[in-house]
């Protein structure tokens, strides 16, 4: 089985070209690029004047920084409402930008096309190479709020997890093949834009997923799999391979103290949800404690923040790269899952 593994992050988007018929997963070829949203930021900041933006709903940040540049410059942005869900899920908020929705394309404006995987980008990297990037399965981690209505996206985005995880659940099992539930729009727009086999996931899960793939991890044995990212930090409680609590909170707000504590107190099964949504972050949703982490795993691009604990933490390079957690989770899971199909 080939398998094209793409995770896509604030920062950067991380690639691997995976052939199940290869001797070692360490033999793919891999690519760390810059993310979509960065791409799209740095094109909409060199035009010079009106806008249509098409295609997909995607992640945010840089790229909804330079639309309200472009705005605030006195050009026009016009979207389609696929496209505007980029910027908030509620579109009236997106009209009270001073962005214009359109189901119709302009052709009288110049076009700016969305999307947070660009296969042909992709696929023709890797044939500068003599790489023929033909593949199965597609496999995309993204972070998604979810669609939430009068809700909160930070509430709605845990409520979505508390009621994923009513047990122990394996990290692979937070996928989607064919099934992503329409209040996820991001991940929904990727998977009806994509004409191939696509499994989908959340990048935190990818990443706890992809860690359990470390050589050091031992399954015996309870752990911590931390993925610090730009944004959000996630930290899951592991025993048998097996998610029995979750803790996410905004990277910016959390201290080195703070975290060590958070830790601790998740893998002896002691913290709530209360007091984490109290301090700013999403929550916290705990089955049961797993013991005394034999070792806290980190990820992201703010796991150094782990190393200054006194924690005994170690940074996750499945196929003996750091960069390749995310892309390791989602080849993991379709391997997982790839017996129900």
């Amino acid at each position: 089985m080939k398998i094209l593994a793409v995770d896509v992050g604030v920062g950067t988007q991380d690639i691997m070209y995976h052939d199940t018929g290869i001797d070692r997963i360490e033999n793919s070829i891999k690519m760390v690029m810059p993310s979509p949203t960065r791409i799209l930021a740095d094109k909409l900041r060199n035009i010079d004047e009106d806008v249509f933006i098409e295609g997909q709903t995607m992640g945010g940040g840089p790229v909804s920084s330079a639309i309200r540049e472009h705005i605030e410059k006195g050009h026009r942005v016009v979207m389609t409402e696929e496209a505007a869900r980029t910027i908030r899920d509620d579109l009236e908020r997106v009209r009270s930008r001073g962005i214009e929705i359109s189901p119709e394309n302009r052709d009288d404006l110049r076009t700016v096309h969305f999307t947070d995987v660009n296969l042909d980008a992709i696929t023709g990297a890797l044939a500068c190479f003599d790489v023929s990037a033909e593949f199965d399965i597609l496999g995309v981690a993204v972070q998604d709020h979810g669609a939430g209505g009068d809700m909160g996206d930070r509430n709605f985005r845990f409520m979505k997890i508390r009621e994923r995880l009513s047990e122990p659940l394996k990290p692979e099992e937070f996928s989607y093949y064919g099934d992503v539930p329409a209040h996820f729009t991001r991940m929904k727009s990727i998977q009806d834009a994509v004409d191939q086999p696509v499994l989908i996931m959340d990048s935190k899960f990818a990443s706890v997923a992809g860690a359990l793939s470390d050589p050091l991890f031992d399954p015996e044995k309870p752990a911590v799999i931390v993925d610090a990212g730009n944004g959000h930090t996630l930290a899951a409680s592991i025993m048998d391979g097996r998610i029995h609590g979750v803790m996410e909170h905004h990277t910016r707000m959390l201290t080195r103290d703070k975290l060590e504590d958070f830790i601790n107190r998740l893998a002896a099964g002691e913290l709530t949800h209360r007091e984490i949504h109290a301090d700013g972050g999403h929550g916290a949703h705990v089955l049961g404690g797993v013991g005394e982490p034999e070792m806290v795993i980190t990820a992201g691009p703010q796991r150094h923040i782990l190393d200054e604990t006194s924690l005994n933490t170690h940074h996750a390079a499945p196929a003996g790269d750091v960069m390749m957690t995310g892309p390791v989770g989602l080849i993991r899971s379709i391997l997982y899952r790839v017996e129900s199909w």
